[in-house]
C-alpha cells in the first residue's frame, strides 16, 4: 500500500497527512499519533486496515507539517485535526489515538461527536497534561537527540508544548463505542485510576489489556494490537 501525501491548511500552518484513498464504502479511520510520532509511522496499520480507508496526520511541529513559532496548546492541536477532517472530506470516521494524541483526540471529540463512529484510545488517561518546567530540555537531551528523532518532532515544538500546555481533565459524556487499549507493564501511562476515568465518560467502555507491553504496545505486541483494533471496528 502506498498512501498519498497531502497538505491541509490551518490558518497558514501546513498540516501534513497521509491518505490511503481506499474503500470509500466503509467508515474510514482517522489516526492521531503520539507526542513525537508522524503519520509515516502508521503506514503499517493503514496497510493492515485495507481496504478500509485510513487517514493519519502529523501534528504541527512534527514530520512534514509546519513548525510555527507559537501555537502548541490543546486548542491549536484540535484545530489541526479539524483542518485535516475538512481537507480529507471525512464526514463520519473511527478516531484512533495514541499517547499524547489521545488528549488531542478527546479534545476534538467533545465538540464533534456527530462525526465520530467510535473512539479508540491507547495507553493514556482522559486528560491533557501540563508539562512541568524543565521537561523540554530533559526530553530533548535524553530522548530526541540520542534516538535521532529531531525530524519527527522539532525541538521548537517540544519547547512550545511545555510553554503552552495546561492541565485539563476530560469529564464530558462520551456516548460512542469506546475501546481503551492498555499496557500492563511498569512504563504504561494508564493505571487503574486512569481506566476509571474512562468509565466516567462511558460506562460501557471496553478495556483490553496487553500483558507483555508497557506504553509502546506497538513495539511488543503489534499483531495483537492491530487485530484488536481491526476486530473492534469491524464489529460495529
Amino acid at each position: 500500500m502506498k498512501a498519498e501525501s497531502k497538505i491541509a491548511d490551518n490558518n497558514g500552518v501546513r498540516i501534513h497527512y497521509l491518505d490511503s484513498n481506499s474503500d470509500s464504502s466503509m467508515v474510514p479511520v482517522l489516526i492521531c499519533p503520539g507526542l513525537s510520532e508522524t503519520a509515516e509511522e502508521y503506514t503499517d496499520l493503514m496497510a493492515y486496515m485495507m481496504p478500509r480507508r485510513c487517514v493519519a496526520l502529523s501534528f504541527r511541529g512534527r514530520g512534514g507539517s509546519d513548525t510555527p513559532e507559537a501555537g502548541y496548546d490543546l486548542a491549536q492541536h484540535i484545530v489541526d485535526i479539524e483542518c485535516v477532517v475538512q481537507a480529507a472530506g471525512l464526514n463520519r470516521f473511527h478516531l484512533y489515538a495514541y499517547s499524547r494524541g489521545v488528549s488531542y483526540a478527546l479534545g476534538y471529540a467533545e465538540n464533534n461527536l456527530s462525526r465520530i463512529s467510535s473512539l479508540i484510545v491507547q495507553d493514556y488517561p482522559a486528560m491533557h497534561k501540563r508539562m512541568p518546567d524543565g521537561w523540554a530540555n530533559q526530553y530533548i537531551s535524553s530522548y530526541l537527540v540520542p534516538f535521532s528523532r529531531q525530524r519527527n518532532i522539532r525541538p521548537e515544538a517540544i519547547r512550545g508544548i511545555q510553554l503552552e500546555s495546561e492541565h485539563l481533565q476530560f469529564n464530558y459524556a462520551l456516548p460512542k463505542k469506546l475501546l481503551v487499549l492498555r499496557g500492563m507493564l511498569e512504563d504504561s501511562l494508564l493505571d487503574d485510576e486512569g481506566v476509571d476515568g474512562y468509565r466516567k465518560l462511558n460506562a460501557d467502555v471496553i478495556v483490553k489489556n496487553f500483558e507483555r507491553s508497557g506504553h509502546d504496545i506497538r513495539s511488543t505486541e503489534r499483531d495483537h494490537l492491530y487485530k484488536t483494533i481491526g476486530d473492534f471496528i469491524n464489529s460495529l
